[in-house]
């Protein structure tokens, strides 16, 4: 049974993502700070842990058995907004430790077996990091560092048949906005909806003969809500 890693699975678009691997057979272990509503089929396995917390990150992950381990999602992220100079140093050593670094040692921790299944591993960027983000400097920044991550480390890759694929979607209904003084307008089509960008996801999962290297997914119309 093929099997994946999912970080950030416990909401939103990770949730989703793990939903839709689980309705195709795959054995899912999500990796969250906390679990409620979690999907109960026997295929998901909930982690709780804080990927911040390196003392604990080795010794939980050395209990997910990596057999059969297909594709990796490096979903889990956070988001602080505002002025820069405004930011503060925790958020920003937060921002640029769960949005960067953390797949970046996920993807090294986990490339030799997925090498050799000849497996994928996606990561889930942002727009912010495409261009200019006012009152998101260090969000975007980080998201710039993942997008040329996911290519540097797939033009390291192809030649042994293993996919890296980087999801770039806009202004989506989730939590992440949870420390701005906006979120997303849920208006139809002012917003992609964390279903739309997992579908997308696994579409990329799952058809084999090419590989889909970076996507942007926006929605219709660009709007926010103020709160």
């Amino acid at each position: 049974m093929n099997k994946a890693i999912v970080t950030g699975a416990s909401s939103g678009i990770g949730k989703a993502i793990a939903d839709i691997l689980i309705s195709h057979g795959y054995e899912v272990y999500g990796i969250g700070r906390s679990f409620e509503n979690v999907n109960e089929s026997t295929l998901f396995h909930p982690i709780v842990l804080d990927l911040l917390d390196q003392n604990k990150t080795d010794k939980i992950l050395n209990t997910i058995p990596v057999k059969n381990l297909k594709v990796l999602i490096n979903n889990a992220g956070c988001a602080y907004y505002g002025l820069h100079e405004n930011i503060k140093r925790e958020n920003i050593q937060e921002m640029v430790r769960l949005n960067l670094e953390v797949p970046m040692e996920l993807s090294r921790r986990y490339l030799k077996v997925l090498r050799e299944n000849r497996g994928d591993i996606i990561n889930i960027a942002s727009v912010s990091g495409m261009h200019e983000a006012a009152h998101g400097a260090c969000y975007g920044a980080s998201k710039a560092g993942l997008i040329a991550f996911s290519k540097s480390l797939f033009a390291e890759e192809r030649k042994h048949g293993m996919r890296v694929m980087c999801v770039i979607p806009d202004m989506t209904d989730t939590n992440l906005y949870r420390n701005a003084n906006f979120e997303a307008d849920r208006n139809d089509g002012c917003c992609l909806l964390k279903e739309d960008v997992a579908e997308v996801v696994c579409d990329m999962i799952f058809h084999k003969n090419f590989v889909t290297s970076e996507i942007v997914i926006q929605p219709q119309f660009h709007r926010i809500h103020k709160k």
